[in-house]
């Protein structure tokens, strides 16, 4: 028995070990049923009631473990992996977007001291760029024809302008705060991103396939975040306007409520937000008892 635990095949996955990609990608595997043992501190836990181990590892050596299938899946911004891609001579060419999650949002933007004279991407022509994006960066100045030199810096790149290091910069923006306080002005949008669950070409069929169960999960959790499940009480006579009304749902179930021939019960899953305005539009149309609550899970 011992032999077979030992021999039995887990799907390997490496997410950030600190920061908000981080905490969100761990509440995800959590919200997908997946139980893991807590050693924050350490480079692996493993899940007890799912064939699934997660590296924790530092952002940018994320693509290295899937380029090497240590790992065969990753949580990873655009950002990081389409740099990467930018710049490793076709190593992580192999490496594939399955699926956007909707969190840790931030872009790559060029951005300009107040005072400089900027006139779209040709005032760029000639100038000292500052990024930690060089592969991104020297893709767009490319493709737009503009011959700028790059200087690349690790960190504290909005420094770059205030210290004559460089005369723009290209850096990631989510607030925008940063750019303020350093009296910058940002530009241009070079990528907009976020993070995304990305796949290396798994050879194993038996990893592929609870691949795909992991990946019915996490699309399963995402629907129900943005479902709800809405209930009312409607007029007879009116369930065509009320139906008209609900948002994003397929078909509700409709059933006769005791005892009142002019009324019914609605109930529907909705997958779109269900806004106050929404509630409001539904009672105005002749709704009451109109209850809408969370879904945890949803599978079809």
């Amino acid at each position: 028995m011992g032999h077979r635990m030992d021999s039995e095949k887990r799907l390997k996955i490496a997410i950030q070990k600190s920061g908000r990609l981080a905490d969100m990608s761990l509440q995800l595997l959590e919200k997908c049923g997946i139980q893991l043992s807590k050693s924050r501190d350490q480079l692996l836990c493993r899940s007890q009631n799912f064939p699934l181990d997660v590296f924790l590892v530092r952002d940018d050596d994320i693509p290295a473990f899937l380029a090497t299938d240590v790992c065969q899946l990753g949580v990873l911004g655009q950002n990081v992996l389409r740099e990467k891609q930018a710049v490793g001579n076709g190593k992580f060419a192999g490496l594939v977007e399955e699926l956007p999650l909707g969190y840790g949002r931030c872009r790559l933007s060029i951005a300009v001291p107040q005072g400089f004279a900027y006139d779209g991407l040709a005032s760029l022509q000639g100038k000292t760029i500052a990024t930690s994006y060089k592969g991104l960066l020297g893709a767009y100045l490319t493709a737009n024809n503009i011959s700028a030199d790059i200087v690349t810096m690790e960190g504290a790149v909005e420094v770059a302008p205030r210290t004559h290091l460089a005369d723009v910069i290209c850096d990631l923006v989510s607030t925008g705060n940063t750019l303020i306080s350093n009296g910058l002005v940002e530009t241009d949008v070079i990528l907009q991103s976020e993070a995304v669950l990305v796949k290396n070409q798994i050879a194993d069929a038996e990893i592929a396939q609870l691949c795909d169960k992991l990946m019915s999960r996490i699309k399963a959790v995402q629907r129900a975040a943005q479902s709800r499940y809405i209930m009312l009480n409607s007029p007879t006579d009116s369930l065509a306007a009320i139906k008209a009304v609900l948002p994003g749902s397929q078909s509700p179930t409709v059933m006769p409520l005791q005892g009142r021939d002019d009324m019914v019960a609605v109930h529907a899953v909705c997958e779109e937000g269900v806004f106050w305005d929404t509630m409001e539009e539904l009672k105005a149309n002749g709704a009451n008892s109109i209850l809408v609550v969370p879904i945890e899970k949803m599978l079809d």
